[in-house]
C-alpha cells in the first residue's frame, strides 16, 4: 500500500465520525490553532507517518517560568527507553553509595546524551570531591507522582542507600489535584523511610497563568512534606535556568548542557552532606 493511501484508510474512521467540526486553540503547546480539526488530524498522521516522534521545536506561550506541559514532556510516560536520550543506569562505581533519581524529562535529560543529563553531572561533580556514587538515573519522560509512586516497589529492589525525588511538575501542569499529587509524594517518602532509605526533595514551580491559589498551593506542598517529614529539600531547582534561552534547548523548554550542570549545581550542596554521612556510617 502506498504512503498516501495508507494514511488517508488510517484517516478516515477519525474524519467520519467527527466531521468538519472547529475546535479551540491548544494554549500551551501550540500545536493547532484555530484549524479545523480534519486539518488538525491530518497534521498529526503525516506527522506520525514522517516518523517525528519528538516533541515540537517550537516553544510554548509565556507563562512566567518557561514551563508548560511540553516543556515537562506531560503525555503519556515513555518507559520504552526508546524516545529517551538517557539511560537508566549508568557505570557503576563498586562499593560506592547507590544513588536512585526518581524523576521526569528533567532527571532523563530529554534530547541530550545521558552523559549530560544533570544526575550524571551532579555524579562527576560528586566524585571529583571524593564523593564517587553508584548512580541510578530513573527519570521518565512524563512522568507524574502516581507514576513514580507506581514504580517504587522495582526501584527499591534496586537496593539504594538514597533517592532523589524530582517529580510533581507534569502533575502541575496537567492540574492534578493538589491533594493527589501531595498524598503520592509522601506515599513515596513513606515507602523510603520504612526501607530505611535516605531521600531528597525537589521543589517545583509553576507558571502563573494555573491561577494564582493552585500556584501557591504547588510550591507550598513541597516545602510542606518536606518539613512534615524532616525530609532534606531543595526549593526550587530549576533556579537560575527556567526562562532563560541561554541555557535551554532550541525549544526553549528543556535544558541544553550548561543548564543541565546548573542543576547539578543546585542540587550538590544538599546531595554532598548526605553522601559524606552514608560514607561515614558504611566506614564504622
Amino acid at each position: 500500500m502506498r504512503r498516501g493511501d495508507f494514511l488517508t484508510f488510517m484517516m478516515r474512521p477519525l474524519l467520519g465520525m467527527i466531521g468538519d467540526l472547529p475546535i479551540n486553540p491548544i494554549g500551551a503547546s501550540g500545536l493547532v490553532r484555530g484549524r479545523r480539526l480534519p486539518f488538525a488530524l491530518l497534521a498529526v498522521g503525516l506527522a506520525v507517518f514522517a516518523g517525528c516522534g519528538g516533541s515540537s521545536d517550537e516553544p510554548g506561550e509565556s507563562n512566567g517560568l518557561g514551563l508548560s506541559p511540553a516543556a515537562m514532556d506531560s503525555l503519556e510516560p515513555d518507559i520504552s527507553g526508546e524516545s529517551n536520550e538517557a539511560t537508566m543506569a549508568l557505570p557503576v562505581v563498586v562499593g560506592a553509595p547507590k544513588i536512585v533519581v526518581l524523576g521526569d524529562s528533567l532527571a532523563a535529560g530529554l534530547h541530550l546524551p545521558a552523559s549530560e543529563a544533570w544526575p550524571a553531572v551532579l555524579a562527576n561533580l560528586l566524585s571529583q570531591e571524593g564523593l564517587g556514587i553508584d548512580l541510578v538515573n530513573a527519570g521518565v519522560s512524563g512522568d507524574t507522582t502516581a507514576g513514580g509512586l507506581a514504580r517504587m516497589d522495582w526501584l527499591l529492589h534496586q537496593d539504594p542507600d538514597l533517592m532523589v525525588v524530582e517529580l510533581g511538575g507534569n502533575d502541575g501542569l496537567r492540574g492534578v489535584a493538589l491533594e493527589a499529587i501531595e498524598t503520592n509524594l509522601r506515599a513515596i517518602l513513606t515507602k523510603l523511610n520504612k526501607k530505611d532509605v535516605d531521600a531528597v526533595l525537589l521543589g517545583m514551580k509553576l507558571p502563573t497563568n494555573y491561577g494564582a491559589e493552585y500556584t501557591a498551593g504547588f510550591e507550598q506542598l513541597f516545602a510542606r512534606i518536606a518539613e512534615d517529614t524532616g525530609t532534606p529539600f531543595v526549593p526550587f531547582f530549576l533556579e537560575g535556568v527556567a526562562m532563560d534561552p541561554a541555557l535551554n534547548l532550541p525549544d526553549g523548554l528543556h535544558p541544553n548542557t550548561a543548564g543541565h550542570r546548573i542543576l547539578a549545581e543546585n542540587v550538590l550542596p544538599t546531595l554532598r552532606s548526605i553522601v559524606r554521612e552514608i560514607m561515614d556510617t558504611a566506614e564504622e
